[in-house]
C-alpha cells in the first residue's frame, strides 16, 4: 500500500550504483519508521533495490511502476 512519505529523493536518469548510493545517503539522515519514497528511471534499480533491502534489513513498504520505465519505491527505515 503506497504510503505518504517524509523524505523524497528523485534519481531519474541516473545509472546504477548511484540510485542506491543516494538512497544509502538519504536515509542515514532520517529517524526510524519514517519513510523514504525514491524515483529512478534505471531498470537495474529494481534488483538492486531488492538486493540493499536484503543487505540493508530496511523496508520496501511499496514499489511500482508509476509510468513507462519510471520506477517508485518507499522505504521505511528499520534501525
Amino acid at each position: 500500500m503506497e504510503v505518504t512519505p517524509d523524505v523524497s529523493i528523485d534519481c531519474k536518469n541516473m545509472l546504477c550504483p548511484m540510485p542506491v548510493v543516494k538512497t544509502r545517503k538519504a536515509i542515514k539522515g532520517m529517524e526510524i519508521g519514517q519513510i523514504l519514497q525514491m524515483i529512478a528511471t534505471d531498470p537495474g534499480v529494481v534488483p538492486d533495490m531488492s538486493a540493499w533491502e536484503k543487505q540493508t534489513r530496511h523496508e520496501i513498504v511499496y514499489q511500482d511502476e508509476i509510468e513507462g520505465g519510471v520506477f517508485r519505491f518507499q522505504i521505511k527505515k528499520t534501525h
